[in-house]
């Protein structure tokens, strides 16, 4: 218990440095806002507050690059790529160890669905969100909790139409979850503080769907594949996805959805 502990203040105090960090950046003096301010000339070159502005935008610029720094030098498990994201099994990430659920596969599904939304984030022009490891790892539990039975369906699942089958309900109810829980945020304030559903469920129902791909053995694609498969795939159907779940029985419709998107992909 204690260990667990430990693991949520730990996840928990990564995302309060990573929204620091957001904050340093957006206020970098080298930012595509502020160069965008300074090149329409709304303040003076000689004002007070410009000068004051442009010290905080270079303090700012150097504390992000020390940060970056010390980032690059401290040992952590990370792509050497923005689309070198691995994605495993239903199996992998939520499989039990003895009594109690692993932790490991926990800290795996963190770890890889982040880098993964990374890497999605990278290749999408919708702004950039920000990713919350403690959401994710609260999506996970919450899976574990609601559907222990699908889970344990994997196990006896062998033919491949059956675990096609069983797939399909798990990416169904993980998309469900990922909304609930929330762990890709943009800037609201922009957009009137309000959530942009549509938006959310583009960024993660890839990850929902490359985690079913893996499931069906499909996990041998390279990273870069898997990333631009799970992408086309989740883009071709999306509309078909928000109606999905909008509806009353969103698990059933999802699952039909994703259903047939497991049974056509590699």
């Amino acid at each position: 218990m204690l260990r667990q502990i430990s693991e949520d203040v730990r996840v928990n105090l990564k995302d309060r440095l990573r929204d620091v960090r957001h904050v340093i950046r957006q206020s970098r003096h080298d930012h595509a806002r502020n160069a965008a301010v300074e090149a329409e000339g709304r303040s003076s070159p000689s004002s007070p507050a410009k000068g004051l502005e442009d010290l905080l935008g270079h303090a700012a610029s150097v504390v992000d690059d020390a940060m970056s720094l010390a980032e690059a030098l401290v040992p952590h498990e990370r792509p050497a790529s923005a689309d070198a994201a691995t994605v495993r099994s239903f199996d992998h990430y939520f499989r039990s160890n003895g009594r109690s659920p692993s932790l490991d596969g926990e800290r795996a599904f963190r770890r890889d669905m982040y880098y993964l939304a990374k890497a999605i984030a990278t290749r999408k022009t919708a702004g950039a969100p920000r990713i919350y490891e403690a959401s994710l790892a609260a999506a996970h539990a919450s899976m574990r909790k609601r559907h222990a039975d699908l889970i344990a369906e994997l196990d006896v699942a062998a033919e491949p139409d059956e675990r096609i089958a069983v797939a399909a309900v798990l990416c169904a109810a993980l998309l469900i979850e990922l909304v609930e829980h929330r762990p890709i945020r943009f800037n609201e304030g922009a957009q009137g503080g309000g959530r942009n559903l549509d938006l959310e469920i583009r960024f993660l129902a890839p990850l929902a769907l490359a985690c079913g791909l893996a499931t069906i053995g499909a996990d041998d694609l390279a990273a870069a594949d898997m990333l631009e498969i799970t992408m086309l795939a989740a883009d071709v159907r999306h509309d078909r996805i928000v109606q999905a779940y909008g509806k009353a029985d969103r698990l059933g419709e999802l699952t039909t959805v994703f259903a047939v998107l497991l049974a056509h992909l590699p």
